[in-house]
């Protein structure tokens, strides 16, 4: 049986397993919520774990200021517990008083009595230093932006002039998106029902689904949830619908499906008929869950998208959508851990998987057909550097010219960076293979 535990203890304890052991913050969160029964303290819960790993480099790289010998290899749950003291009193701005007091006591909850002074000490002296503290974290980007070295060089490399501001994208709390599901109701009238309910609600500008909340909340309680009318999903997500063009009777591949959100946009659109592969059968459910939800059919097998043997019947697509496996370094803003978990040496073999589920599905792809490469990285490499050197391979693709209302051409594609019209960053590709007459 779990112990009765103070917030911010179980928020030290939970910090240190995503930042220092690499646990998922969702995974983390979702054992850790339910131990709390007040819902302020499960808020206050939520905001220290998604502060504590946005910012964690900033205040990591703190610490080794703050301490003289640093104590994150041999005492992990406090050197968590003091991040958590500095994210109540640089972000979260909580009263420095209380903040203080509860850390300290945190402590000794911890079993750790005799690192409470420590504890009090350390964030005192954050108090009487931060401005001098402040300016060395923020003459260097990575620190001053809370990102990994590496992927700070990286965005600085491959978007000069614009890094700055795509690291500071990164955290900022992004706005609730909603996707209309136009097979069970109108986007305006659903767009009512939420302002009836209390909520702040605005048409997207221009995603013809796409509703957006300004701030996050339990969508299990909005009206129409149960009902399949709506389904969560970033604008920059809702993109590909669009780009795919899709009509009536057309026979569409989703691979690397899981959770099924591109999917199910697809089915709501057109009346398709769909197969959605998926590597990890743990995930295959959640594909299921939200088909039934939203009151859609597919096929959902679970297979390896870069290997066609093993799921394609023969029988070509008309469309194929590959939302391939990535560094994710387009969506660090809703999920913070990306930056605690990614490293550079992920790359190579990201690209490698890339490559191979291009090519795989390629082959599943109908003469005239379209493919639509989808990453939510923000590197080159994983993007035009993919999709470029699949062309030159291949002499029955060609890309087709994409244009979007926000965002910016790649050498090839379209790339959305994180912050483009309050969007996350995410690289479309749009690829047509040639019919057989044209290739002769």
């Amino acid at each position: 049986m779990n112990r009765p535990i103070s917030v911010r203890a179980l928020a030290a304890e939970a910090l240190a397993e995503i930042a220092l052991s690499g646990h998922s913050l969702r995974d983390v969160a979702d054992r850790a919520l339910p131990r709390l029964p007040d819902a302020r303290d499960r808020a206050l819960l939520t905001a220290l774990l998604h502060d504590g790993a946005r910012w964690w480099p900033r205040f990591d790289a703190a610490l080794d200021h703050l301490l003289d010998k640093p104590i994150r290899r041999n005492e992990p749950v406090i050197h968590a517990l003091l991040v958590t003291g500095l994210v109540q009193l640089d972000v979260l701005e909580l009263p420095a008083y209380a903040a203080v007091a509860a850390t300290v006591e945190a402590a000794r909850e911890l079993r750790r009595p005799r690192l409470a002074g420590l504890v009090n000490a350390v964030l005192r002296r954050w108090q009487r230093e931060r401005e001098t503290l402040s300016a060395a974290l923020d003459a260097v980007p990575a620190t001053r932006h809370a990102h990994p070295g590496w992927l700070a060089e990286a965005i600085a490399r491959d978007w000069p002039g614009q890094a700055d501001a795509v690291l500071a994208a990164a955290n900022t709390e992004p706005p609730l998106m909603l996707r209309a599901n136009r097979r069970r109701t109108e986007r305006d009238e659903l767009a009512g029902r939420l302002r009836a309910a209390g909520q702040d609600v605005e048409r997207h500008a221009w995603l013809a689904d796409g509703l957006v909340l300004p701030h996050s909340t339990d969508v299990t309680r909005l009206p129409g949830f149960d009902d399949g009318f709506f389904a969560v999903q970033d604008g920059a997500a809702q993109v590909p619908a669009d780009l795919l063009d899709l009509a009536d009777g057309q026979r569409v591949l989703d691979a690397c499906a899981a959770p099924g959100g591109k999917a199910c946009h697809a089915l709501e659109r057109a009346k398709v008929d769909l197969l959605a592969v998926e590597f990890d059968a743990k995930r295959t459910p959640r594909i299921r869950q939200n088909l039934a939800r939203l009151g859609l059919e597919a096929e959902v097998v679970v297979g390896d998208a870069g290997d066609a043997a093993g799921w394609w019947d023969g029988r070509a697509f008309d469309r194929v959508m590959i939302d391939a496996p990535c560094s994710a370094t387009g969506v660090i803003r809703r999920r913070p851990d990306v930056r605690l978990h990614r490293r550079a040496t992920d790359i190579d073999a990201l690209v490698a998987q890339q490559e191979r589920i291009l090519a795989a599905c390629w082959q599943t792809l109908a003469p005239g057909g379209r493919l639509l490469y989808v990453t939510c990285s923000l590197l080159r490499r994983e993007n035009e550097g993919v999709v470029g050197a699949f062309l030159s391979g291949h002499a029955d693709a060609s890309a087709l010219p994409l244009s979007l209302p926000v965002g910016q051409p790649a050498a090839i594609g379209w790339q959305i960076l994180p912050g483009d019209g309050d969007l996350d960053g995410m690289y479309y590709a749009l690829l047509e293979k040639k019919s057989r007459t044209s290739a002769a």
